[in-house]
C-alpha cells in the first residue's frame, strides 16, 4: 500500500531543501490557510450581488466588510511572524527534520490523521470550554477570537497569541506523539487548516463535510457559527461527541 504514496512522497522530496528549511511551517501554513479562504471571500463578494450565494449563508443580515478582512489579515500575519515563527526556527535547530525515503502505507496515513484529528477536536474542546467557564481567562485570552459574532473564513486565525500557540502546539505536538510520518503530518495539517476554515466560513453549503459524515457526528460550519451567536454552547471544533456529553451541543436557533 506505501506503493500508493510513494509517487507523490518522491515528488515532495524533491524540494527537501525547502522541507528543511526554518521558514518551510510559516510559509507552508499560511499559503494553505489563505488558499482555503479565498473561494470564501469570493463567496462574501458574490454574495452581496446574487441571491443564490446569499441562501447558503448562516446569517444573511450580515456582511464581510474589507475593515474586517484588512484586521484579520493582519492579526495573522503578526501572530506568525513575530510569535510562530521564532518558535519555529528554534524547532528547526533543536530537532533538525528526518525525510525517509519510503512513503507510508495509505491505510496508516488515514488512520492516523483521524487519530489527530480526534486527538486535536478534544484538546481544543478542553481548552475551549475552560476558556468560557473561567471568566478571567475568557476575558484575558479568548475573547479576541468572539469579536465578530458572525464567521467568515478568516475570522478563523483571528485570535490572540496565547490561543494561537496553544491551538498550534496541541496540532504540531499530535503527530510527534504519535510518531507519524512527514507526510502523515502534512496532510494532517491540510486536513486541520481546512476544516478550520470550513468551520468559520459562514456557509452551509451542499458539500460541506457536516453533510458528508452521517449520523450528525460532525458539527461543522452550522455548529460553530452557533457557537459565535451564542457563546455558550458547540465548544468542540469538529465533531459533536464531546458537546453531547457535557451537554453543551445546540444544533438549531
Amino acid at each position: 500500500m506505501a506503493m500508493l504514496l510513494q509517487p507523490l512522497w518522491t515528488f515532495v522530496l524533491g524540494h527537501a531543501p525547502l522541507l528543511r528549511s526554518p521558514f518551510f511551517p510559516v510559509l507552508f501554513s499560511l499559503c494553505v490557510y489563505l488558499s482555503f479562504c479565498l473561494p470564501f471571500l469570493l463567496l462574501d463578494a458574490l454574495s452581496t450581488r446574487w441571491a443564490w450565494v446569499l441562501r447558503y449563508k448562516l446569517q444573511p443580515q450580515s456582511s464581510v466588510s474589507w475593515s474586517s478582512v484588512r484586521r484579520c489579515l493582519a492579526l495573522t500575519l503578526y501572530n506568525h511572524l513575530v510569535f510562530i515563527f521564532p518558535l519555529t526556527v528554534l524547532h528547526w535547530y533543536l530537532r533538525p527534520v528526518h525525510l525517509t525515503e519510503e512513503a507510508p502505507p495509505l491505510p496508516r496515513l488515514l488512520a492516523q490523521v483521524l487519530v489527530c484529528l480526534l486527538l486535536f477536536d478534544f484538546q481544543s474542546f478542553a481548552w475551549h470550554l475552560l476558556h468560557h467557564r473561567v471568566p478571567w481567562l475568557y476575558r484575558t485570552f479568548h475573547k479576541v477570537h468572539h469579536t465578530y459574532t458572525s464567521t467568515s473564513a478568516l475570522t478563523a486565525e483571528y485570535s490572540g497569541t496565547w490561543e494561537t500557540l496553544s491551538l498550534g502546539l496541541f496540532a504540531a505536538a499530535n503527530p510527534l506523539l504519535l510518531g507519524c510520518h512527514p507526510l502523515t503530518e502534512l496532510t494532517f495539517f491540510v486536513v486541520n487548516i481546512w476544516l478550520s476554515v470550513e468551520d468559520h466560513c459562514g456557509y452551509d453549503l451542499p458539500w460541506a463535510t457536516h453533510r458528508l459524515v452521517p449520523l450528525g457526528l460532525y458539527g461543522g460550519a452550522r455548529h460553530h457559527d452557533l457557537h459565535h451567536l451564542k457563546s455558550k454552547c458547540n465548544f468542540a471544533p469538529y465533531f459533536t461527541h464531546w458537546d453531547r456529553l457535557a451537554g453543551t451541543l445546540q444544533t438549531q436557533d
